[in-house]
């Protein structure tokens, strides 16, 4: 299946919510304060976030349409949308770094870490670079479980210590390794917690102080994964492992169970971080980079 194709279907829950709104409202009205009004609630609801509705809404009153027709103004949504979005889009690059190229990944429970990395290396190893993925969720026998099975499905090699062990001195211990056997990527996973939790945001500091004692320039990235299906709330999370761990790099996950999908515009205006990528579906090849236009159409159902 073409990606423009799963991406519409995908976002088709917000696309398909966010048409049926919009017929209502514009349904044989002329332009007035009430039409207004309402399409501003429908981006709000539509998880666009407050600020960006109203840019929106101030940009398209200066316009001063006479009329509203539903197709246009879909363009002329996708075409704010998507000048917002290319202001954040940077492509993952691992070039031009000493080896190997170290990536943090971070997030808070069930967003979809493990796949995510599971696929990152899938991605990776595609473009012939060597990966090795460090277990360091070390709190879950589960998860390390579930990361060696991903691992096997990306033929990618992967580092575990017993349950328990400190995720920090593994992580030490995974870049030693990695620079020894000369490899491309190191991929860190990490346990899930709850961004409001300090003394867990805490013992997150920590991995990357240990790993500048071998490079100070690692980690390269520190990949915050959202769950697309959380709305508003990916925001505050974005905010405060920012605060807590220097987060440069954004995925987002789960854009096919939800119609949450503008939080992304939300996030995109609000914090200067790229998005690289995007989820949508289980399969090993189903995370892919982010591309600005294709999204904010198929966000707005433009086929």
């Amino acid at each position: 299946m073409k990606w423009a194709l799963k991406l519409s279907q995908g976002l088709s829950k917000t696309a398909s919510g966010f048409s049926l709104n919009l017929a209502s409202i514009l349904k044989g009205k002329q332009i007035d304060k009430q039409v207004m009004e309402d399409l501003e609630d429908l981006l709000i609801s539509s998880d666009f976030g407050v600020n960006i509705s109203r840019e929106i809404m101030d940009s398209l009153a200066e316009e001063k349409l006479n009329n509203l027709d539903q197709e246009k103004i879909k363009e002329f949504l996708s075409n704010k949308i998507t000048n917002i979005l290319k202001k954040r889009y940077v492509p993952l690059n691992i070039e031009n770094i000493n080896k190997p190229y170290v990536i943090l990944v971070v997030g808070v429970n069930g967003v979809g870490k493990t796949t995510t990395i599971g696929k990152l290396a899938h991605n990776f190893i595609k473009k012939d670079k060597s990966v090795v993925i460090a277990a360091g969720d070390t709190f879950r026998a589960a998860a390390i479980d579930q990361l060696k099975i991903w691992c096997e499905r990306a033929k990618a090699s992967i580092i575990t210590r017993p349950t328990g062990s400190d995720p920090a001195a593994l992580s030490y211990e995974a870049l030693e390794i990695a620079k020894a056997e000369k490899k491309d990527v190191l991929i860190i996973d990490t346990a899930g917690r709850l961004h409001n939790k300090t003394d867990l945001m805490n013992q997150l500091k920590k991995i990357p102080r240990v790993l500048k004692k071998i490079d100070d320039t690692s980690p390269h990235s520190v990949l915050l994964i959202l769950d697309a299906t959380t709305g508003q709330n990916a925001i505050n999370q974005v905010g405060l492992f920012n605060e807590s761990c220097g987060v440069n790099g954004l995925i987002m996950t789960k854009l096919d169970g939800t119609a949450k999908g503008g939080v992304l515009v939300s996030i995109a205006e609000k914090y200067s971080i790229p998005i690289h990528a995007i989820g949508i579906g289980e399969g090993i090849d189903d995370l892919q980079d982010f591309e600005p236009e294709s999204y904010a159409r198929a966000l707005l159902g433009i086929l």
